[in-house]
């Protein structure tokens, strides 16, 4: 059974940049899909990006051209790179691994 831990979130000003881990625990991290998703203070929780065991990757609109999503199966980790980030992206970012499988959140927080 799969279990992940999010680190990585914290207080950052408009147009700066963080990176998310996503440090998962058990057998058969490589085989599935890992997602990043947020949620915003009443909000519902919404995609922000996926890759599959391939490799390929998806994007939310809002994500394209600003986030990356990649994945270490070496090391069982998957990361979200932001960059020129908002202050409408402050949200709880949460892992996913297979559909199932969802860590604690971290909390991403973009103002000056």
């Amino acid at each position: 059974q799969v279990q992940l831990v999010e680190s990585g979130g914290g207080l950052v000003q408009p147009g700066g940049s963080l990176r998310l881990s996503c440090a998962a625990s058990g057998s058969g991290f490589r085989l599935g899909a890992v997602g990043w998703y947020r949620q915003a203070p009443g909000k519902q929780r919404e995609l922000v990006a996926l890759i599959f065991s391939t490799g390929s990757t998806n994007y939310a609109e809002f994500a394209k051209g600003r986030f990356t999503i990649s994945r270490d199966n070496a090391k069982n980790t998957a990361y979200l790179e932001m960059t020129s980030l908002k202050p409408e992206d402050t949200a709880v970012y949460y892992c996913n691994w297979g559909s199932v499988v969802w860590g604690q959140g971290t909390l991403v927080t973009v103002s000056s």
